[in-house]
């Protein structure tokens, strides 16, 4: 029997089809030779803290930080999940061979191995990787099956991810809400990805708040109806740009220099999931999340390819399948049609096996968007003309530089004519292509001419950076910071973002989730939590969007096989034990949440308050040593045992309901040491 397991129900039905594994059971499909069963994205998550010993169970500083010698998964604690994988383990026991189905990225690879790594599978498992769910890529997957093994290192990166984040979010997390929570039931929420993405949201804003604007002046001057622009720039110093003015105004404008050369403008790259993302937010103000979801549907409903995808170009293995897409697009023949009458130029700025990995671009499969509404049809219609505009020609227009002299001042005027638009034809709407600007059309001028003039002075502000969009939070998300708009340089910094294209949009959400940020319109603001989060996370390496790109560039590392995952967790485990450190031995009030908001939080005046009890006795018992460090000795507190070495990172702790506090420093020893034995 072979088993093939898939991400989704939907997706096993469309599989199941193929295979002829067409009678519908509880829990899977089957037919010959085939049981098509399926999981609901993650079944099985990492452990938490209190899976691995009790003394993890109760949010304590002096746990901290949690690192298990060995991490470990369990299935999520749901009846219908349960029910589910006993259908998956069941079929798994029983089989000669396995075909992985999952998506075919990073997180599908973790999810499928993590159920097949609880189910126990011992038999060969092979990996189905296609990049859309049409029947023909369905078909021609299970002709190319390959060794599960072949994607070993993809699943290594998703674990490294996955453990990264349980370290680093898991201790950040209880470390700043135990010491710095404003109150009882406050979680302050840290994470490797979340908090440097809420960092650049604050600094944003506040560079937005301090902002001071100042006044600055510029000299036009109109001519045959054209304007030209003093070229030496602004002024700021206004009674220098009106004698400057006046010294002009009587002068007459001489023509200097006239030059004009021909330019031409490629079509635009074709979508990634974030240039899709952002385009989408930009023309609708769909959020992030929003279009992701739509695109998925797509992808499932088989009319676009694969969309967790962080390139924007095709492998040249698709080049002789363009013209039978194209021509499938029949709702587009009027425009497929002049792509369609000449050969398609097989282009590096589209076809480039280098900058293709796991899957190619977004683009249209052929198949037909008449199952689509609303929404998707929109955003089905944005990716099928800019895939179609891929193929049209070069926009070419003439660009037009005139230079004049008033008064020993050089004044400018430029504009473009378009020639052919090209590519442009299909996007008419000046705001469905992005610009913002009329192209200006300069009337003949002649070297030597010249004439009186209409200067004029205008009065202009410095303007503020503009708050973050869900678009350009995303591209500053993909540049580490560095909001970039050139299509080389993005992509040269790809390796480097915070995050990946598919969890982005998780990662803003949960900033949403947990009331850090907020929307205004389009913009995104932080809120006054998020803001104290930011004032109370001082240890910079938590908030750098540079730091959290490096460990990006080393976990795609880590998917080439070029990087050791060992070597990254290492490194996490070093980072968070130095925070844990520095924030322990971190006792000063300057932390805003302590300082203000517990002023928020109390209710009694002052005749009313108690008086405020003493700290409690620490006991020294420097006969015994600690289990853990083996350097530090025990001390006895208000609720627990712990280490003196708790300032340097030490993590033992045992509190009185484990080790009783009645009991004497003999006892004490002998009880520590019986657990922590019993432990090994």
């Amino acid at each position: 029997m072979i088993v093939c397991i898939t991400e989704k129900p939907s997706v096993a039905r469309d599989i199941a089809q193929i295979l002829g594994a067409d009678r519908r059971q509880d829990g899977f499909y089957e037919g010959g030779e085939y049981c098509v069963t399926w999981t609901f994205g993650h079944l099985c998550t990492l452990k938490e803290p209190h899976d691995y010993t009790s003394l993890w169970k109760r949010w304590s500083l002096g746990a901290l930080p949690m690192i298990p010698p060995k991490f470990g998964i369990k299935l999520i604690d749901d009846k219908g999940i349960k029910h589910q994988f006993d259908v998956i383990k069941n079929l798994m026991s029983r089989a000669d061979r396995i075909i992985n189905c999952g998506d075919a990225g990073q997180e599908g690879e973790l999810i499928q191995r993590w159920v097949m790594q609880l189910a126990g599978v011992t038999c060969p498992v092979e990996r189905l990787w296609i990049s859309s769910l049409t029947d023909e890529s369905i078909r021609r997957g299970f002709s190319e099956l390959k060794p599960q093994s072949d994607f070993d290192n993809l699943y290594y990166a998703g674990l490294s991810r996955a453990i990264g984040d349980w370290i680093l979010g898991m201790n950040g997390t209880r470390l700043y809400t135990i010491k710095y929570a404003p109150s009882q039931g406050t979680v302050l929420s840290v994470g490797r990805v979340q908090t440097p993405t809420l960092a650049l949201v604050v600094e944003r804003q506040r560079q937005i708040a301090n902002f001071k604007s100042e006044d600055y002046w510029e000299i036009s001057t109109k001519y045959r109806d054209t304007t030209f622009s003093l070229v030496s720039g602004k002024f700021t110093d206004q009674s220098k740009a009106e004698a400057l003015m006046q010294s002009i105004a009587s002068a007459s404008l001489t023509i200097t220099d006239v030059s004009q050369k021909t330019g031409k403008e490629g079509p635009k790259r074709l979508f990634d999931l974030t240039s899709l993302q952002v385009e989408c937010n930009r023309l609708w103000g769909w959020s992030a999340d929003l279009t992701l979801k739509l695109i998925q549907s797509l992808y499932e409903k088989k009319v676009t390819t694969y969309p967790r995808v962080d390139t924007t170009y095709l492998s040249s293995d698709l080049y002789p399948k363009i013209p039978g897409i194209l021509k499938q697009m029949t709702p587009y023949a009027n425009i497929t049609a002049p792509v369609l009458a000449a050969k398609i130029s097989k282009s590096k700025k589209i076809f480039d096996d280098a900058k293709v990995t796991d899957h190619h671009a977004i683009i249209p499969t052929g198949q037909s968007p008449s199952v689509l509404q609303g929404d998707e049809r929109k955003l089905y219609h944005l990716i099928a003309l800019r895939f179609i505009a891929a193929f049209y020609p070069d926009c070419t227009f003439n660009q037009t530089t005139v230079k004049a002299d008033i008064a020993g001042n050089e004044f400018k005027a430029s504009g473009k004519v378009i020639v052919n638009p090209g590519w442009r034809i299909l996007f008419p709407d000046k705001k469905s292509n992005g610009e913002n600007e009329d192209d200006t059309i300069l009337p003949e001028f002649t070297i030597g001419e010249s004439g009186t003039h209409e200067p004029y002075l205008e009065t202009k502000t410095t303007q503020p950076p503009k708050p973050y969009t869900e678009g350009s939070l995303l591209r500053a998300m993909e540049g580490a910071g560095r909001l970039v708009d050139s299509e080389e340089l993005r992509e040269a910094l790809k390796e480097n973002g915070i995050g990946r294209p598919s969890t982005r949009s998780a990662i803003i959400e949960t900033l949403f989730k947990r009331q850090y940020i907020r929307r205004e319109r389009k913009n995104i603001i932080a809120t006054q939590a998020g803001c104290d989060l930011i004032d109370t996370i001082t240890d910079p390496m938590l908030k750098s969007a540079k730091l959290t790109g490096i460990w990006e560039n080393r976990l795609r590392r880590i998917e080439r096989g070029e990087y050791a995952p060992a070597e990254f967790l290492d490194q996490l485990k070093v980072m968070v034990n130095d925070i844990v450190t520095n924030v322990l031995s971190d006792n000063s009030a300057r932390h805003i949440l302590v300082q203000d908001r517990r002023k928020e939080t109390t209710t009694s005046s002052k005749s009313e308050s108690k008086p405020r009890s003493r700290a409690p006795r620490i006991t020294k018992l420097e006969q015994i040593t600690c289990p853990v460090c083996g350097q530090g000795h025990l001390l006895k507190g208000k609720m627990a045992y712990g280490c003196s070495r708790y300032a340097e990172g030490c993590s033992f702790r045992a509190d009185f309901n484990t080790v009783a506090a009645d009991l004497s420093p003999a006892k004490v020893n002998a009880a520590i040491k019986k657990i922590y034995k019993s432990q090994k």
